[in-house]
């Protein structure tokens, strides 16, 4: 109850949360302008080419871009569709779900493209930002040119990034608000000082420019130029998914304030473009970043070091991001338990040691294979634009579960669509210029989601459940048979069947056939994860008994699932209640102990050779099993460290046996 009051505390609006939201949610979108201008130049042919109409064109399609894209969609539509104050894609998957099966498939698909996203920013901001001191006199002299110097700076900042990731965050996460609203506030400065100069570019606000430079002959890359532009708002699904973590007023309130800075900038950098243009020193230079060449020289040191903050915050956010994202998946069923930490007493704050690794490997491996911010930035974007194709999809079903009008709801759903479907297409050079590389990063992660889906599918299907009523009587008589020593005195089974009258059968076939367990009292817990994200209730069934007693734990996606707290909260109940009768511990350091030891049984499955499956799903199934091997153990994922904790292997024969049965047949003994 703490953190979730601490959440709502930081929801309210207020000036904590102002700055909260300032460092959280506008990391990624707001360090944009390190790398869009320098895009769309490096795809256009250089600084030479930059006529203004082009310039004009550019920066009208950077702000028609925001307004359609950030403010319309996300902050003004999509914000709204919230799951009791929480955002992403998978929240509003959880809303959507009942609808149809079938939209797991863009909730899968959204979620992989995002990931795999999360894998690119902090690549593309660190190298970025840290690219600006090869402007530096000093940088110069000391290192030179030699781009390996700089990867291998870019190198080190991601290892201490995501080093720092398992002491918590939390200490600095307190300085990520002031330092991104000192961002926001010195990028509208360094604008300002260059639009002053040109303060006709303002025209740029008029959708004419930003319609005419598509088919513009000063437009080298004709409709493609939407590629660079798109850059601008790949922060934009982060307003959504951070919405849980600083709630919808803070929002509303900064975001204005943000876009005006980003604007302020863009326009700033299209100034100095246009008074550059003809000066040799910059013609003839090949690496050109209008951001950091627009700022006064003697502001340079200041400006890179902002830059490298607030590059190092933005990739914090996606990393943290990324945590939160997979953490939903998994109790959504459509990832593999992972080891999860609270490294802080917030609840927002968890860490996944496994993901941290992986994210950690990509990001290094990304840099190497790329080396310089340019070929990045020809890489980037590809995947978040069919992350917002897939929300596009989950917000039309959204609107039509509210009953929103048919006509209002399909117009907004076209209108959205063909902008998002036009960046795709735009976006989709990029796939022979390292595009692929996040395409295959979220192919990957697709593929384990699918995996775990499927095969979730594939158990349920076969799974057979037992009415618990018609087994009473033989618990019963096992419970109370002296002959029988006594396996536990809480013998807990964790159950997969949502009726509370039902039961593995498997689970009776341990208790029965395999040397009989005897216990005071048999609990069967079934945990199932709710649309609510904080939801966090129980109900019990108890047969008419004492001792045979039917629990279902029903716990929101973001509830971490602490079996051991949550049975020991719910039986010292039970006895306060006099539900359950008290049982006697003579030996015990404990004073006024109720309840002896529990004893938790998992049955893990294993695929049977007699299962006949078509050889796809059998593949799944297997898969599944094997990754299974390297993931948490239920003993980690229940918070069962501590206590008695028994893993079953049972054989698992899905579909139709294909055993078989032979025949007797006598031997005749003939005369010899």
């Amino acid at each position: 109850m703490e953190s979730l009051s601490k959440k709502s505390n930081i929801s309210k609006l207020s000036l904590g949360g102002i700055l909260v939201t300032l460092g959280v949610v506008y990391g990624d979108i707001g360090t944009s302008p390190l790398y869009v201008m320098k895009s769309v130049l490096y795809g256009n042919g250089g600084i030479q080419h930059a006529s203004e109409n082009f310039i004009l064109g550019t920066l009208s399609l950077v702000f028609w871009t925001l307004t359609i894209l950030t403010s319309i969609k996300y902050v003004c539509i999509t914000l709204r569709a919230d799951n009791n104050g929480e955002g992403g894609i998978f929240s509003l998957f959880t809303l959507v779900r009942s609808r149809s099966r079938w939209l797991i498939i863009p909730a899968m698909i959204g979620g992989s493209a995002l990931l795999a996203d999360g894998m690119l920013t902090p690549a593309v901001t660190v190298t970025s930002a840290v690219e600006g001191l090869k402007l530096l006199p000093v940088f110069h002299d000391l290192f030179g040119d030699n781009q390996r110097n700089i990867v291998f700076l870019v190198i080190f900042i991601i290892c201490v990034l995501f080093f720092i990731q398992h002491i918590g965050t939390e200490f600095i996460g307190r300085l990520f608000g002031p330092i991104m609203f000192l961002w926001f506030g010195s990028i509208a400065i360094f604008g300002i000082v260059n639009l002053v100069e040109n303060p006709f570019l303002l025209r740029a606000l008029s959708p004419h420019y930003a319609i005419n430079i598509l088919f513009s002959d000063d437009n080298k890359l004709g409709f493609f130029i939407l590629g660079s532009i798109f850059l601008c708002s790949t922060g934009a699904e982060a307003l959504y998914s951070d919405l849980g973590h600083v709630g919808r007023k803070n929002i509303y309130f900064t975001w204005p304030f943000v876009k005006i800075c980003l604007l302020l900038n863009y326009f700033g950098q299209g100034a100095w473009i246009l008074s550059s243009r003809n000066n040799p020193a910059f013609t003839l230079t090949e690496d050109i970043n209008p951001f950091y060449q627009m700022i006064p020289h003697s502001f340079l040191v200041y400006g890179i070091g902002i830059s490298t903050l607030a590059a190092i915050i933005a990739s914090q956010a996606l990393i943290s991001g990324s945590f939160t994202l997979v953490s939903e998946a998994i109790k959504l069923n459509l990832f593999p338990r992972l080891h999860t930490i609270y490294p802080s007493p917030l609840k927002g704050q968890l860490y996944i040691p496994a993901i941290n690794r992986i994210l950690c490997i990509v990001c290094i491996g990304i840099v190497l294979f790329f080396q310089s911010s340019e070929k990045m930035e020809s890489a980037y974007g590809l995947a978040i634009t069919v992350t917002m194709l897939m929300t596009t999809i989950l917000l039309f079903n959204y609107m039509l579960k509210k009953k929103t009008p048919i006509v209002l709801a399909v117009i907004t759903f076209v209108f959205f669509l063909s902008f998002e479907i036009s960046f795709f297409l735009a976006n989709i050079i990029k796939f022979f210029h390292g595009g692929f590389v996040a395409i295959i990063i979220a192919v990957s992660i697709l593929f384990v989601m699918y995996l775990w889906d499927r095969a979730h599918i594939i158990r349920m299907r076969y799974e057979e459940f037992v009415p618990i009523k018609n087994y009473i009587k033989q618990l019963t008589k096992l419970h109370e048979d002296p002959e029988v020593p006594k396996y536990a005195s809480n013998l807990v089974c964790l159950s997969k069947c949502p009726n509370p009258e039902e039961i593995e059968r498997k689970i009776l076939y341990f208790l029965f056939d395999k040397r009989p367990k005897k216990a005071d009292i048999y609990w069967f817990v079934d945990v199932v994860v709710t649309d609510e994200p904080f939801q966090a209730e129980y109900s019990i069934e108890k047969f008419n008994t004492n001792h045979i007693i039917k629990i279902q734990l029903k716990l929101g996606f973001r509830i971490d699932q602490n079996l051991n707290v949550f049975l020991r909260q719910i039986s010292t109940e039970l006895v306060k209640n006099k539900e359950i009768e008290p049982q006697t511990n003579s030996y015990s350091i404990i004073p006024n102990r109720k309840l002896g030891d529990f004893r938790f049984v998992f049955i893990q499955e294993v695929l049977s050779h007699e299962t006949s499956l078509s050889a796809w799903d059998s593949f799944v199934f297997n898969t599944k099993l094997f990754i299974q091997k390297f993931t948490a153990s239920p003993t980690n994922w229940f918070g069962l460290d501590t206590s008695d904790v028994y893993i079953e292997k049972v054989p698992m024969v899905i579909g139709h046996s294909n055993r078989v049965v032979l025949k007797r047949k006598d031997r005749e003994i003939g005369n010899k």
